[in-house]
């Protein structure tokens, strides 16, 4: 049996691996989570490499998966908030917009292998209302872009084109393709 590690403290990331009929552990990675690149693909691949590496150091024998999300809107990435007032101008700037959620998955294991998701979300016309609300909720304070599509911020979104579970933070038909690419057997 394979020894599968999940580098992420992310409650959404284990609850979509455990669905996927595997056995892992968690072990946190702990890096700065800071990027030399600018584009938003390249950011998020290289911060899932970097919390993969590190977890594989401590883990060397271990098949390690680790990811990244980010939000980026006209090319501007939106990080996690500090506090409620940045996360309503977080809201209060993609109300009504298309932006793209990019999130990097990089599987150590024999061989390493990082590849990116993008999927295009949108918006709703928010009211002030609206955006106070979701702010006060405190549930965008630790999401990429200020938000958590499968919670309350569905309420926001009016369209997404394309993986749903990348938005959520954890691609699941690329992740499922890294981990059977280390060998790892998914959904058997």
């Amino acid at each position: 049996m394979t020894d599968l590690v999940l580098a992420s403290q992310s409650p959404r990331r284990r609850d979509l691996l455990s669905r996927l009929g595997v056995t892992f552990r968690v072990v946190t990675a702990h890096t700065e989570e800071v990027s030399t690149f600018e584009d938003p693909a390249d950011v998020a691949r290289d911060l899932a490499l970097q919390k993969a590496r590190a977890v594989k150091a401590l883990a060397p024998h271990a098949v390690v998966i680790a990811s990244d999300t980010l939000v980026a809107l006209d090319g501007e990435i939106l990080g996690k908030p500090v506090d409620e007032a940045q996360n309503a101008a977080y809201v209060r700037k993609l109300a009504g917009r298309t932006h793209a959620v990019f999130t990097g998955v990089a599987v150590l294991g024999a061989a390493q292998e990082a590849r990116v998701e993008m999927t295009r979300v949108t918006f709703r016309d928010l009211t002030d209302a609206e955006v106070a609300w979701y702010a006060r909720s405190g549930e965008g304070l630790d999401k990429a872009g200020g938000y958590g599509i499968q919670e309350l911020g569905l309420a926001l979104v009016a369209r997404v084109e394309g993986d749903y579970s990348n938005v959520v933070g954890f691609p699941l038909p690329l992740v499922i393709d890294l981990l059977r690419r280390a060998g790892v057997e998914v959904l058997a």
